[in-house]
């Protein structure tokens, strides 16, 4: 009987210990990467004021690791010598490219094979876009050539992919590469739900494009995450249910006070890493 207890006593110690070192090991993982795993970004238009240097010098300041460029930061039509400076300058801060955009795509099957091109050469995989209804044959060859994704972006009230039905419908019977990247900021402005959109769209979500806005029309602006309609917990809930990619984009885009946003980008950043605690 003494043994039993003592055995008893051993396993419920050892099993003690066992958690005590699980969440040591958890709170360490927590405190190396507060996002938990997800690719959490930034939009490198957030910071179009600034040069390229000094976005990147921000965003590493934030502890970020991955971004979006768009085109002042690195040009569609950069030569090696210039993305291999740029990436040298990223490799040192610690951040990769996630995604670039938002690019146009047509017919012109040259032209387009050209981005795809400059995608292959940067090293990145995703590129939001902006696709005319014409341009989708050439794109379904493109992706499957090269394996780089296209995510559709979706624009404000009146664009082509305002609404959730048009993105879906552009998606509908197109190679798995070609999915799209759900601006929510977008999605509140044209009064409809970022959530849905993810679970409507699933797994062809390869990107987001993540805000928030105060208005439900076309003359809103930004806020800091969680202040105006976007339901943050929601979103990274429906991320996780369509168990969004780890080699996806999440890119926390603010568009207000270009001059200065940095305070409101920390404070957004802020909100997300609180969202994603509360989702795991």
């Amino acid at each position: 009987m003494q043994t039993r207890v003592g055995t008893r006593r051993h396993f419920l110690a050892a099993g003690t210990a066992a958690v005590a070192y699980s969440y040591l090991v958890d709170s360490r993982a927590v405190a190396a990467d507060p996002f938990r795993g997800w690719p959490v970004g930034v939009q490198s238009y957030s910071l179009r004021e600034f040069s390229a240097e000094d976005a990147i010098r921000h965003i590493q300041g934030m502890g970020i690791h991955y971004v979006e460029l768009f085109s002042k930061h690195l040009a569609v039509d950069a030569n090696d010598e210039q993305i291999s400076a740029l990436k040298k300058i990223l490799t040192t801060a610690k951040i990769k490219i996630s995604a670039h955009g938002v690019s146009g795509f047509t017919s012109d099957h040259a032209a387009n094979q050209k981005l795809f091109e400059f995608a292959r050469r940067a090293g990145f995989n995703t590129i939001t876009a902006d696709p005319a209804p014409d341009s989708f044959s050439s794109l379904e060859k493109l992706v499957d050539q090269y394996k780089i994704r296209i995510a559709i972006h979706n624009h404000g009230p009146n664009h082509r992919y305002d609404k959730l039905d048009q993105v879906a419908k552009a998606l509908e019977g197109k190679h798995p590469l070609i999915g799209a990247c759900v601006d929510t900021g977008h999605v509140i402005r044209t009064k409809q739900d970022p959530v849905q959109w993810v679970r409507t769209l699933k797994s062809r979500v390869w990107a987001l494009h993540i805000k928030d806005d105060v208005k439900q029309d076309g003359g809103s602006q930004n806020v800091v995450l969680g202040k105006g309609h976007l339901d943050v917990v929601g979103v990274f809930l429906a991320l996780k249910e369509i168990q969004f990619p780890r080699d996806g984009s999440i890119s926390l885009e603010y568009e207000a006070n270009p001059q200065n946003p940095l305070e409101d980008m920390r404070a957004c950043l802020e909100v997300t890493r609180e969202a994603i605690g509360k989702v795991a």
